[in-house]
């Protein structure tokens, strides 16, 4: 991996991770285009530059991240995080199968995108705007929800924001437990793939040239999750999911368009 192709992979996590588009499905498709997704290092690369997504949401909400009098909140986040810690366990395999897959990206895409266009008007008595009222029973079916998005394309983001307007949360208090949630569910993950790459291949990680690529992604996708953060906040506000449901549905045409012209994206 080059060091501009680190930074291309961590522009897309940072711009799509907390977008309803998947930034999984895009940085598969991403580092297939650029031929680099074979390696088992982009692999771990993609996983761990989370990291950096993850600490621009504790910037931004930092306040609320430390404040060891809200017990409550913490509390929500372990209850939420549970049902996805379990299933990434049991299903860690099959998971991985699926990350192969460009067309299984393309159709939740797709998918996914049309019922971003609808989704507005489904969930459109909204109940609840303050974290405080989210119950734990409400933070635990969240936490199903964001389980949908283990099938790569669907997007951890749009799939706990629609748990959480389905339990009558608003859509910006949805969005911003769904980062809050983010936190802990990535940071598991990243950790779980580190430890597995030490023990499987330490010299990738002894490798100084990969720790500057990790490095370097990282910062770039913090600085790049700040951004898209308060931008998707005021916009989603304001405008509901309707273009991103639009934009997921001509990403997956797209996809699904090279995959029937032969153009090869395979990954495994």
């Amino acid at each position: 991996m080059s060091l501009i192709e680190a930074i291309i992979l961590a522009i897309v996590e940072g711009l799509t991770e907390y977008l309803p588009v998947s930034s999984t499905g895009h940085m598969i498709i991403t580092g297939s285009l650029m031929g680099i997704a074979e390696s088992p290092f982009t692999k771990l690369f993609e996983i761990c530059i989370q990291l950096g997504a993850i600490l621009a949401v504790v910037v931004l909400y930092w306040k609320r991240f430390f404040d060891i009098s809200r017990i409550n909140f913490y509390i929500k986040l372990i209850i939420a995080v549970i049902p996805a810690l379990g299933i990434g366990f049991l299903l860690s395999d099959k998971i991985d199968e699926l990350l192969e897959s460009p067309l299984t990206v393309a159709i939740s895409l797709l998918v996914g995108g049309i019922i971003l266009l609808f989704i507005d008007k489904v969930f459109n008595k909204p109940v609840i705007d303050k974290e405080e009222e989210i119950t734990y029973k409400k933070g635990f079916i969240i936490g199903i929800w964001q389980c949908i998005a283990m099938i790569p394309g669907v997007s951890r983001s749009a799939a706990s924001i629609i748990g959480g307007m389905q339990q009558g949360l608003t859509r910006s208090l949805a969005a911003e437990f769904s980062f809050f949630l983010a936190v802990p569910t990535m940071f598991a993950a990243t950790v779980y793939k580190l430890l597995k790459a030490y023990k499987e291949t330490p010299e990738m990680l002894a490798d100084s040239n990969n720790i500057m690529m990790l490095a370097v992604g990282n910062i770039v996708a913090f600085i790049v999750a700040l951004a898209a953060i308060k931008f998707f906040i005021g916009y989603l506000s304001k405008y509901g999911f309707k273009l991103f449901g639009w934009y997921r549905i001509v990403v997956g045409l797209i996809i699904i368009g090279l995959i029937v012209a032969g153009v090869d994206l395979k990954i495994s």
